[in-house]
């Protein structure tokens, strides 16, 4: 029969810690573990708005897997395609060329993208914000515009290139907001032709709040504390279409900028629908074991997978990583325990509450539901990154220590061309070589 190989598609929060139990509950011998994913590294999402802020370095945010999986060979590139017959998996790796891994077992862990609506020019002139390239090259835009603002002749154009659109006031539009702002105020120091009052951002959703999605306790303090910063916060209003050098809103007003980011959310990796199982919402439904039903080799977990949650009536537990942490460690542990190492369990997790980093001294959470704002939930906001990055916690613990005492880096590197970060690009997968 041979040594089973276990698959692990997607190395996020849910297959990173679907590989961690993995290797944890196998013996050395007892399957050989291969991750197919495009980078040598788990992203740690949360913290990409610092890093597009200038307050973090970018390599603080990637985890390596290598030295945190030593038993799991790494296959780099792009799975387009999981065949449950013949039990293979088709990559596409980063220089186009094709290749066919076997398994036994294949754990679904590919992660989400960013959802396009059908909204005009978002995909040629909008940016996206889920990877490190997209983050370095937004910082880079933004210090630019800055720039090219002061050097501006023409006041249309000034004010055009000192605003700032972001669409979406969920978490990650939330915080992108608030980073930026403090970035553009580092770049506006010793500069005697932009003051603050020239640079603006907005903010824009179509929920009646903002942060939709979490606590309504902590809609109300982040709201005031971006506008008493003054953010232009828009609710109940979204775009309408995009240029390059206007976004039209769903009011019917028009806002001269050359920067959209789109934090609109997610959805699920487009590989699901190149793998023949049943999906809801464009999940892959699963068992609260995290398997495919009468697919027994086949698990799933994360922002890919439709979990039950039994703590809301079985309705799929949200795409969050604090779920797809859980479920990817649940997942490695049942998938053990059909090789014959160790139980199989279920999922159940209650939401231990979120933390959104405002910026500054400033910081809205709900550890435990316990509502907390100003420099208490910024302590519980640093403290649960710390504690759940799988790694790089020393240097970015030296990193935030750093930048109390010492002023923000304002610095352009150039290093990521525009064309990889325009939404219509962002996801692509390299075409097969011929």
């Amino acid at each position: 029969m041979g040594t089973p190989r276990v698959l692990v598609v997607g190395t996020g929060f849910a297959g990173y810690h679907c590989l961690r139990a993995l290797e944890r509950a196998l013996p050395p011998d007892a399957a050989d573990l291969v991750a197919v994913n495009p980078t040598d590294y788990m992203l740690y999402v949360p913290l990409l708005p610092e890093v597009a802020g200038g307050s973090l370095d970018p390599r603080r945010v990637a985890v390596p897997l290598r030295p945190k999986l030593p038993r799991t060979r790494l296959v780099q590139g792009h799975a387009t395609g999981v065949d449950l017959a013949e039990r293979t998996c088709t990559v596409v790796d980063v220089e186009g060329r094709t290749r066919v891994e076997e398994w036994d077992r294949v754990v679904l862990t590919a992660g989400s993208v960013t959802r396009l609506m059908s909204v005009p020019g978002v995909a040629e002139h909008a940016f996206g914000f889920k990877s490190i390239a997209e983050a370095v090259f937004l910082r880079d835009h933004v210090l630019r515009q800055v720039e090219l603002a002061e050097q501006a002749d023409d006041p249309a154009e000034r004010a055009a290139r000192a605003t700032f659109v972001v669409v979406g006031a969920g978490y990650t539009g939330t915080e992108l907001v608030a980073q930026g702002l403090q970035l553009t105020r580092a770049a506006l120091r010793g500069r005697a032709g932009l003051s603050e009052a020239d640079v603006r951002w907005v903010l824009l959703d179509l929920a009646p709040r903002v942060l939709p999605g979490l606590n309504e306790r902590l809609s109300g303090p982040a709201a005031r504390v971006l506008r008493s910063r003054g953010v232009d916060v828009r609710l109940e209003t979204s775009v309408e279409a995009v240029t390059d050098t206007c976004a039209r809103l769903t009011d019917g007003t028009e806002i001269p900028t050359r920067t959209v980011v789109w934090c609109v959310g997610v959805r699920p990796d487009p590989l699901v629908e190149a793998v023949s199982v049943a999906t809801e919402k464009g999940r892959v439904v699963v068992d609260p074991a995290l398997a495919v039903p009468g697919q027994p080799h086949v698990f799933a977990a994360g922002d890919v997978a439709s979990v039950p949650d039994v703590h809301n009536g079985g309705a799929p537990t949200p795409m969050t990583a604090q779920h797809a942490q859980r479920q990817g460690k649940l997942a490695g542990r049942n998938v053990a325990a059909s090789l014959g190492f160790g139980t199989a369990g279920r999922y159940r997790h209650r939401d231990l509450g979120f933390v959104v980093d405002l910026g500054g001294g400033q910081a809205v959470a709900d550890p435990l539901h316990v509502p907390l704002t100003g420099l208490p939930a910024k302590a519980v906001a640093k403290g649960y990154h710390l504690i759940a990055m799988p790694g790089n916690r020393l240097r970015v613990a030296v990193d935030w220590l750093t930048d109390l005492p010492a002023r923000r880096q304002v610095v352009q590197l150039g290093l990521v061309p525009e064309a990889g970060v325009r939404l219509g690009d962002a996801e692509r997968v390299p075409p097969p070589s011929s």
